[in-house]
């Protein structure tokens, strides 16, 4: 088989990671959804997941960084940095906006409805499918792999971890392991997916799960290693993105 170059990112969804101001970006996304364009509302679910600990609470996130900034704790400087760019990214947010897990929700199984795979991928990795059948999940997961989209690849990498042990049949051979899921997000940024140092899967970690990089310079690729992966568990993970990759078609 021919291998074909990973797919290039659209404007929109380029913005997701390079707009400085998620509330303008937002606003933008909202014209498109309107519209009917289902990547727009699934990015929009995107936005609302990156702000919504920010926009809950401006002031006691904002307060929150400055403690963080006082104390001075080792590996602090990452999650100082990545407050801080979340602050900056989403500052125009409010309470009102209502960024809760049912409005994300919702804005999913919209955009799942209207045509986006990796909504239909979240969906399933929050464990909300559209369709609870196994068909359904093994149907889906073969898509994924086929479409070699890295928001499809990264949305659906939560399924893929210990969550689904003893699920292979369904969710195929790269799965049901913290390994497995790590698999998947790097082949996301094999894909195209941004996982430099201030992307936002690398913000996520550390912002929402507390899992900082000590150094700034990592992308998520060598993070991942370096924190998640036993030196034993090196090749094996390496393996696991060469046969997702394999399903795609696309250069690694």
């Amino acid at each position: 088989m021919a291998l074909r170059p990973a797919p290039v990112l659209s404007p929109l969804r380029r913005g997701f990671e390079e707009s400085v101001d998620l509330f303008a970006y937002s606003r933008e996304l909202t014209m498109w959804a309107s519209a009917g364009d289902a990547d727009a509302m699934w990015l929009l679910s995107l936005v609302q997941d990156y702000c919504a600990g920010f926009a809950a609470d401006p002031t006691g996130y904002a307060q929150d960084t400055r403690v963080i900034a006082k104390l001075g704790l080792s590996g602090g400087a990452a999650m100082l940095s990545a407050r801080q760019r979340v602050q900056q990214r989403c500052a125009r947010f409010v309470p009102q906006d209502g960024f809760s897990l049912p409005v994300i929700v919702n804005q999913r199984m919209q955009a799942a409805r209207a045509g986006s795979l990796a909504a239909e991928a979240a969906l399933l990795a929050m464990d909300r499918p559209l369709d609870a059948g196994d068909d359904y999940r093994r149907e889906l997961v073969q898509r994924v792999l086929d479409s070699g989209d890295p928001f499809a690849f990264v949305a659906i990498a939560p399924a893929m971890g210990s969550v689904g042990s003893g699920r292979t049949e369904t969710l195929g051979e790269v799965s049901g392991s913290d390994l497995s899921e790590i698999a998947w997000r790097i082949a996301s940024c094999r894909l195209g997916m941004d996982c430099s140092p201030d992307g936002s899967m690398m913000t996520n970690y550390c912002v929402n799960g507390g899992i900082c990089s000590q150094d700034e310079t990592q992308d998520f690729s060598t993070f991942a290693r370096d924190a998640g992966v036993p030196r034993q568990g090196e090749d094996n993970v390496e393996e696991m993105v060469g046969t997702l990759l394999s399903h795609t078609g696309v250069e690694g």
